[in-house]
């Protein structure tokens, strides 16, 4: 039975405590998630803090306030290595530095009845997170957005010793047993940490959302991105966020090359990333003018940029099945368009989109049948307007804001009800 730790009388008012390297007024995805959730929560009369740094995903010497009040959240902000995220050297600086004034600044802040919610950025966060909570008596929830070190040693990053590899999973493992409560994204997930030992009753499956009052569905000709970019008349196809390790884009470069000379194509590639260089090399290399490039769109461009795009591509190396779920899928579904997912055919975004026809899922590799599916949206516009209406309702019905902070809510009143109340 789960243990509910009750402040002494005259405590100060327990709180709930995010942990996460990036926060608002960052832009990436993960910490769009978090600031929304915790502004959520705030306005619910929950007592709500952050730790985070006071970096920005793509600005590492952004050096942000130290202390600020934000829509009813504390922030701390934790001074860190800035070294980037260009070298594995220099990342695991900035992680590793993290750890140590992130836990310094908790071991602080936490008291007997709180809320510590370790997010999975920087990696293995949770393992410092569990101890200082157990130290202080505070309830610990792990928030897992991918499932480290086994997204590293799928893609080959992972250069520590085996014997290093194993110990960091055991303390891993060992936090996630710790934890009132495991959040996850998908069913994949929660397979994966049952396989891991984890018992059942501390895994909860939440999706990850948008929101649906922010983005909103517009026709492609009310999107001033595309009209400005010219693409007036043409079938854009759109892919908007991190364009990172766990991504595949040769499929798309071939198909790319397969529609290079029918003019009604384009690609708007919208977001930046550790394969976001090479993506737009490729295309330059190749001559494959049907393709165009934006940075990273602010939250009040959305709406427009995501709608600037008739169908959006999401793409997750099949090997990472079960330790991430890609967050974009939730803003193209509320921009009402279909999803064009390149993975496994059997992995959870795939099984969402076939289970409510709001878009297609094809094969790694199978650039072929990318083309011939694009070419057959552009041909059928009445299958183009059922995905994209399917896509907004799946939105309405399951990933919005209120579906999220109803489910952390309720999470927090089965392990903590003196935090909500």
């Amino acid at each position: 039975m789960l243990t509910r730790p009750v402040p002494e009388v005259g405590a100060p008012r327990a709180k709930i405590v995010f942990v996460n390297r990036y926060f608002y007024p960052d832009e990436s995805a993960t910490s769009r998630m978090l600031s929304d959730l915790t502004f959520r929560l705030a306005r619910r009369g929950i007592s709500v803090a952050v730790v985070t740094s006071r970096q920005l995903y793509d600005d590492p010497h952004a050096d942000l306030p130290a202390h600020e009040l934000v829509s009813g959240v504390t922030v701390h902000r934790v001074a860190t290595a800035t070294r980037g995220r260009t070298r594995l050297a220099g990342r695991a600086a900035d992680y590793l530095s993290f750890h140590v004034a992130a836990g310094a600044k908790l071991f602080a802040l936490l008291t007997s009845g709180d809320v510590v919610v370790a997010k999975t950025d920087p990696p293995l966060i949770s393992v410092v997170t569990s101890h200082i909570a157990r130290v202080r008596r505070a309830q610990l929830v792990n928030w897992l957005q991918d499932v480290f070190p086994e997204v590293a040693v799928a893609l080959g990053m992972s250069t520590i010793p085996g014997w290093v590899a194993n110990a960091l999973r055991s303390l891993r493992d060992r936090s996630l047993r710790r934890a009132a409560v495991n959040i996850v994204l998908g069913e994949r997930m929660r397979d994966h940490l049952l396989a891991l030992g984890i018992e059942a009753k501390r895994i909860r499956v939440v999706p990850n959302w948008a929101d649906t009052c922010q983005v909103t569905p517009l026709q492609t000709a009310q999107s001033v991105t595309r009209q400005k970019l010219g693409l007036g008349g043409r079938f854009v196809i759109g892919y908007s966020g991190n364009l990172g390790r766990a991504h595949e884009f040769d499929t798309l470069l071939g198909a790319a090359r397969l529609l290079r000379e029918d003019a009604r194509f384009a690609f708007l590639i919208t977001g930046a990333g550790a394969k976001a260089a090479s993506l737009r090399r490729a295309a330059e290399s190749e001559s494959l003018n049907n393709f165009h490039f934006l940075p990273f769109q602010p939250p009040e461009l959305l709406s427009d940029s995501l709608s600037a795009a008739d169908a959006h591509l999401i793409s997750l190396l099949p090997a990472l099945e079960g330790l991430i779920v890609p967050s974009k899928l939730y803003g193209i579904l509320a921009a009402g368009r279909p999803a064009v997912f390149i993975g496994d055919p059997d992995g959870e975004v795939a099984r969402v989109i076939r289970e409510h026809n709001c878009g297609v899922a094809v094969a790694v590799g199978d650039s072929g049948r990318l083309a011939a599916e694009l070419r057959s949206m552009l041909d059928t516009p009445r299958r183009l307007e059922v995905m994209g209406g399917n896509a907004r309702r799946l939105a309405e019905e399951r990933y919005t804001s209120d579906h999220a902070v109803a489910a952390w809510s309720q999470m927090l009143e089965s392990i903590a009800p003196h935090v909500v109340r």
